[in-house]
């Protein structure tokens, strides 16, 4: 789901009153054929979202009497938002830098969660 749609003023289209819980014609075109997300995103530099424009997206509007959220096209979102699910590659700096600050903080939080768990039992 696209959460910067909620940021933006709401373009409702004449055509689409009601929601629609159903499979649309337009989703039961990408269960025949399921995109392969990384291989299209190499080949070109337009990123591949998870739902055609004009998809409705249920529970995205969470005010009451909000009219539906409906996706974009995606050249409409800006460009970080296609990088947000990517894990931070920090640089290795030597001792004591950001690289190993964060690996020590990483480790330091398995370790609170497994003592956490152990005294569970």
């Amino acid at each position: 789901m696209h959460f910067s749609r909620l940021l933006r003023p709401l373009r409702v289209h004449a055509r689409r009153s009601c929601r629609a819980y159903a499979a649309s014609p337009a989703s039961d075109v990408n269960k025949s054929s399921p995109p392969s997300h990384k291989s299209q995103q190499t080949k070109s530099s337009t990123p591949v979202s998870s739902c055609p424009a004009d998809t409705i997206l249920p529970g995205v509007n969470y005010l009451k009497g909000q009219d539906p959220v409906i996706a974009q096209a995606d050249d409409q979102y800006p460009q970080w938002l296609w990088t947000i699910l990517q894990s931070k590659v920090w640089p290795d700096d030597g001792p004591g830098g950001k690289a190993e600050q964060v690996q020590r903080r990483q480790e330091n939080r398995q370790r609170i969660k497994e003592r956490n768990f152990m005294s569970t039992q």
